[in-house]
């Protein structure tokens, strides 16, 4: 097939975001997609692309990473800035009204957008992999972490004691815990290895820190499970068996949002949309075209 997507760039506070949209003659309601990290590209989730047969689908690298203007002014990477960046992209694109899909921090940007500017034009709301309580998502990977075998337990502890997080032995033991709860495929897909390759790590330090569970950046007091009574549109939450947004956090969160959708996806972790694409997709398409009305 033919590759009919368009791209381009949006001036935002800070520099220029790209964004790409798959399916632009469509006619359905469009599907906004906002990538994790803080500071890994969209990349890893072009398999959504799949769902623009039916409506747009929208990709952007949010400032600070992948395609769109790097930044050394670290104090532009607040939630506020990027809620705004958020808002400028729909209104830049046209997108009223939309579909929002938030994976893992995109998650997190996502709800703090509508709880924030409370806007219109919003159908539903697909979470996947979220990160809606810093504290229950430390507790968790922690809880993952005592799982591990006692050398890779040892020395991920050992090197975090000693902040040698860039250390060789380091970063193979934290391999061990990727492999188990942030994609269980051998090998890791080419869309997710490259947006590994272009992650912009000095986002995600200052933002969350320097592992997932050692969180010490400006997000460490993300709180927002109290507040999500207070969406009131379609939600459908999503995550993995192995997920380190654990089935028993997600099922928490969904208590908040009476309504709301969860679903799990068996032998799969945080790139659950990778390891179960056809359930993933299926499952999202459904829900979109319930709320499409």
């Amino acid at each position: 097939m033919p590759d009919t997507s368009r791209e381009g760039l949006i001036p935002v506070s800070g520099g220029n975001v790209w964004y790409r949209i798959f399916g632009a003659d469509k006619p359905g309601i469009p599907l906004l997609v906002l990538h994790g990290g803080p500071g890994i590209p969209h990349d890893y989730l072009l398999p959504v692309s799949k769902l623009a047969d039916e409506r747009p689908v929208i990709f952007y690298d949010q400032l600070g990473c992948g395609n769109s203007d790097k930044t050394e002014d670290l104090s532009l990477l607040t939630v506020e800035r990027f809620i705004d960046e958020l808002a400028t992209v729909r209104e830049s694109l046209g997108l009223d009204p939309v579909h929002i899909l938030g994976q893992s921090w995109g998650s997190m940007l996502a709800v703090r957008y509508l709880l924030t500017k409370n806007p219109d034009g919003i159908r539903s709301l697909i979470l996947s992999g979220p990160c809606l309580s810093a504290s229950r998502w430390k507790a968790d990977q922690r809880k993952y972490v005592s799982e591990l075998d006692e050398k890779t337990r040892e020395t991920i502890l050992h090197h975090e004691a000693n902040g040698t997080f860039s250390d060789p032995e380091n970063q193979e033991a934290m391999m061990e815990f990727y492999n188990l709860h942030i994609c269980r495929m051998d090998p890791w897909p080419e869309c997710l290895m490259r947006s590994m390759e272009r992650f912009a790590l000095p986002v995600y330090q200052y933002m969350w820190g320097p592992s997932e569970f050692t969180i010490t950046g400006t997000l460490k007091g993300f709180e927002c499970s109290e507040r999500l009574h207070k969406i009131q549109v379609p939600v459908l939450f999503t995550c993995g068996r192995y997920d380190e947004a654990t089935p028993e956090t997600t099922a928490y969160y969904q208590t908040k949002l009476p309504g709301s959708q969860l679903r799990v996806f068996e032998n799969a972790s945080h790139s659950h949309h990778l390891e179960q694409e056809q359930e993933y997709l299926a499952t999202v398409r459904k829900f979109l075209k319930e709320n499409d009305g």
